[in-house]
């Protein structure tokens, strides 16, 4: 498979050549360690799907908006023959948990069961949630061609080929952005100042909603309540590094439970890259309960989930822990629509303010929580801050390509289709 990357302004082509595997296989296993049968669990999924189906029904018939947990209880009410028991039920809870996953946030502010009744639990608080409208565009959503992927080698090498040829600051951490009619001040943390005729903010959302980031003047009210009113969830990675493999030969892992938040995922990465890895991935307020945890005690939670489902599991030799929540530089992992708010939020917060241009899967409507919606909003910005540029010097050759146009650079990635 062949994607090719091009950049209108500055004449760059990039091909990027897909070797992939194509992966489909999963086994999940309820808390003793039993598998559970893949037949149960496909019609589980198709039980799902119509679950949410008749969701996006109670959300055109209500004006307001409601979280996923409301809408479910409707649909029960109305609906009893869908509601599930034993088995089935946890089955539920764990398609649930993985699209929890899909929006790094809880369904609800409270724990529940998809049979319909609610599930307060001491270890849920204070969490977002996300609402019918947003499933309701998931269910709706146009794919790219090509399907999920797994970058074997991570995006270093993507990022390596368009970095080529720029001038990279790092370390450079911004603390204040100064409008003024002719140009931009960039302050750093250790104080030194950097002028510009224009800027581009492609900062993570929860950076901008952490004010870490003084603007000077203020931002207009309009992008200041799109900062504050898009959520910002977390779905974290905890990597275990084995000695050898011990588990299925299968693209994921999983553990179903009575709630959601008792479900767990695994990762397989050795069916992708040949290391006898995997990765536990919390999201929601699971996730943000083990930012709580150091490293080794994060790292013994997730093992101690595996070991639910393979009790002969051997220790892991290394472990790597994210934590997107409490890193200053992300401070969470995606947005997502809260309930309650306008659905042009991603629209406002991509709209220049006079020489500053917004970029960032936070501002791609189409696309949010993903890498094309971002580096497809960083292209959009960096036209728009191209014809700012060019408006007030006219037509001056301002950008030099990095690379031939007539040459593109082949880079070789090892993609896993998920």
């Amino acid at each position: 498979m062949i994607l090719k990357f091009c950049t209108s302004n500055v004449n760059i082509c990039v091909v990027f050549k897909l070797y992939h595997i194509v992966l489909f296989s999963y086994a999940l296993f309820d808390m003793d360690g039993n598998q559970v049968p893949q037949e149960l669990v496909t019609k589980v999924g198709e039980e799902f799907e119509s679950i949410l189906k008749e969701t996006d029904i109670i959300r055109q018939e209500f004006s307001e908006d409601m979280s996923i947990l409301q809408a479910l209880s409707i649909v029960f009410e109305r609906r009893p023959e869908l509601r599930l028991d034993g088995l089935a039920h946890k089955v539920l809870q764990w398609y649930l948990c993985r699209m929890e996953g899909w929006f790094a946030a809880d369904a609800s502010p409270r724990e529940r069961g998809l049979g319909g009744e609610l599930k307060c639990s001491p270890n849920v608080r204070n969490i977002f949630y996300w609402e019918v409208e947003k499933v309701a565009r998931l269910l709706e959503e146009e794919l790219l061609p090509g399907g999920h992927g797994l970058m074997v080698r991570g995006y270093l090498p993507v990022i390596n080929t368009l970095a080529k040829g720029l001038d990279i600051r790092l370390g450079h951490r911004v603390t204040k952005i100064v409008r003024r009619h002719n140009g931009v001040k960039v302050i750093v943390e250790d104080g030194r100042t950097f002028i510009a005729d224009a800027a581009i903010v492609a900062v993570p959302l929860g950076v901008l909603k952490s004010n870490s980031i003084k603007f000077e003047p203020r931002l207009p009210e309009w992008k200041e309540e799109a900062i504050a009113d898009l959520g910002v969830g977390i779905e974290n990675k905890i990597v275990l590094h084995f000695e050898k493999v011990f588990w299925p030969n299968v693209e994921f892992l999983g553990v179903v439970a009575e709630t959601s938040y008792g479900c767990s995922y695994f990762l397989n990465l050795h069916k992708a890259t040949g290391h006898s890895v995997l990765v536990y991935m919390p999201a929601g307020q699971l996730a943000r309960d083990i930012e709580k945890m150091s490293d080794e005690a994060a790292a013994n939670f997730a093992f101690m989930q595996l070991k639910k489902i393979l009790p002969d599991a051997s220790d892991p030799i290394q472990y790597l822990v994210s934590r997107w929540g409490t890193d200053v530089n992300s401070l969470g992992s995606y947005s997502y629509d809260t309930v309650g708010k306008p659905h042009d939020l991603y629209d406002k917060l991509r709209v220049p303010v006079d020489n500053l241009f917004f970029a960032g899967e936070a501002t791609s409507a189409d696309y949010p929580g993903s890498v094309h919606g971002a580096y497809s909003t960083g292209l959009m910005a960096a036209e728009e801050c191209r014809m700012r540029v060019l408006e007030r010097y006219g037509e001056l050759d301002l950008f030099q390509p990095v690379m031939g146009e007539d040459t593109p650079v082949s880079v070789p990635l090892l993609i896993s289709r998920m």
